[in-house]
C-alpha cells in the first residue's frame, strides 16, 4: 500500500508540473483584460524583453511552459509505473528516473528555457516560482524515497 501512495505522490507532482503552467499558475502570453481586452504581453517587446522579433512571437515563457508539459507527463508516467509495478529494485529505477526528470523540471524556467528578464512579468511573479517550488519538493521526495529504498535493499538478508 505504501509503494501506491508513493506513486501517487508522484503523479500528482508531475500533474502539477505539466498542467500548472497552462491552468494554475499562468504565464505570460495572451490573456483577457478585466475590460473584456485581449493583453499580450509581447505588445511592448522593449518592456517585457522576452518576446521574438516577430509581432506575433510568443514570449519565452509560453516556450517553458509547453517544455514542462512534456516532462510533467514524463514524471507522472513514471509516477504511474510506480503503481503498477511494486518491485523494490524496479520502484528504485524509477524513482532514480523520477529525481533526473525533476532535475530537469527545475532547469526548464531557470536555466534552460527561461522566461522574461522582467520580474514585474507573470512567468517570474507566479509561474517560475511555484514551478521551482514544486520541483524542489519533488527532488527531496524522490531522493529520500531513494535512499530508503536503498537502505532497505542493503539491510535485506542476501538470497545468493
Amino acid at each position: 500500500m505504501k509503494k501506491i501512495i508513493v506513486g501517487i505522490i508522484v503523479v500528482v507532482f508531475g500533474l502539477l508540473i505539466s498542467l500548472g503552467p497552462q491552468f494554475l499558475f499562468k504565464v505570460c502570453g495572451l490573456s483577457m483584460t478585466a475590460d473584456g481586452y485581449l493583453e499580450d504581453c509581447c505588445a511592448e517587446p522593449a518592456e517585457a524583453s522576452c518576446c521574438g522579433p516577430a509581432p506575433s512571437s510568443y514570449p519565452r515563457c509560453h516556450w517553458s511552459a509547453r517544455a514542462e508539459i512534456g516532462i510533467g507527463l514524463l514524471i507522472a508516467a513514471l509516477g504511474a509505473c510506480m503503481i503498477v509495478f511494486t518491485e523494490p529494485l524496479i520502484q528504485l529505477g524509477l524513482l532514480i528516473g523520477t529525481f533526473f526528470a525533476g532535475i530537469i523540471a527545475l532547469g526548464i524556467p531557470n536555466m534552460l528555457i527561461g522566461g522574461c528578464d522582467s520580474p514585474a512579468m507573470q512567468c517570474r511573479r507566479v509561474a517560475f516560482p511555484a514551478l521551482t517550488a514544486i520541483s524542489v519538493v519533488l527532488l527531496v521526495f524522490s531522493a529520500i524515497m531513494i535512499t530508503i529504498i536503498a537502505m532497505k535493499k542493503q539491510n535485506a538478508p542476501s538470497s545468493s
